[in-house]
């Protein structure tokens, strides 16, 4: 039976939320009196410090375990989410994992990881919590995407990451369809070379900078407030203008 003691307060879910940009977002979205949902899986250190920085904050934190590439793990994690609150008005899917492997070099078990994780994750996800992000309306899921997910090209390196992106991409403009009668907004936020991605940005950065994360917070604001209440299936691009 899904719990009912939160309704009237803002509950949010953020996957990933142990690290890096994921806590960056549940931090940045502590305020008091709301119910943050912090997602992990390998992290548990970081979540706890995650859990740390909200509390402080006033918020209410709930740490919930999952690896994302499985599939049963996802079904307990929905579980989970519905102990917790009978709806939702936020739920980021942020959880990745890049790997550096060349496409020649990567085997069908980290293949089938990535896509796990970086894609089907987010499908299951946000149809596992419709109900909840019904209850919740006018809600929101943001996808985490990647700068170069609004286009085919050839891709050498990480090739599993940029496919599943790309997969984030039309399952973000599906179900902003889908759903746009239901109360619920879908969109993304595609961060270019942020501070802490992996490896050189191979090429140029135009503004000359890294991206932060106060770069995509802002974004995620924007998204929040009542200036986008009529986006929804967009895909903001936050990469200082690298990788177009």
């Amino acid at each position: 039976m899904a719990a009912t003691g939160n309704q009237g307060r803002d509950a949010i879910l953020v996957t990933g939320a142990g690290r890096g940009l994921g806590q960056a977002i549940a931090v940045h979205l502590a305020a008091p009196g709301r119910l943050l949902l912090l997602h992990h899986h390998a992290s548990m250190g970081g979540v706890d410090e995650t859990a740390a920085k909200v509390r402080a904050q006033g918020a209410e934190p709930a740490c919930l375990p999952a690896d994302l590439a499985d599939f049963d793990q996802r079904e307990d994690l929905l579980r989970q989410v519905t102990a917790h609150t009978g709806h939702l008005t936020l739920l980021v899917n942020n959880a990745g994992i890049y790997p550096e492997t060349a496409l020649l070099e990567i085997d069908p078990a980290q293949w089938r990881r990535v896509m796990e994780v970086d894609c089907n994750a987010v499908q299951h996800m946000i149809h596992g919590l419709l109900p909840l992000l019904k209850a919740g309306s006018p809600a929101q899921v943001v996808n985490i995407g990647d700068s170069g997910a609004d286009r085919v090209v050839a891709r050498l390196e990480a090739t599993p990451y940029h496919v599943a992106k790309l997969g984030v991409h039309v399952l973000t403009r599906s179900y902003a369809k889908a759903l746009a009668g239901e109360g619920v907004r879908v969109n993304m936020i595609s961060p270019g070379f942020l501070d802490n991605s992996v490896g050189e940005p191979g090429s140029p950065l135009p503004q000359g900078r890294k991206g932060t994360f106060g770069d995509v917070l802002g974004a995620l604001d924007y998204l929040r407030s009542e200036a986008a209440a009529y986006v929804s299936g967009a895909n903001l691009v936050v990469s200082g203008a690298w990788n177009l």
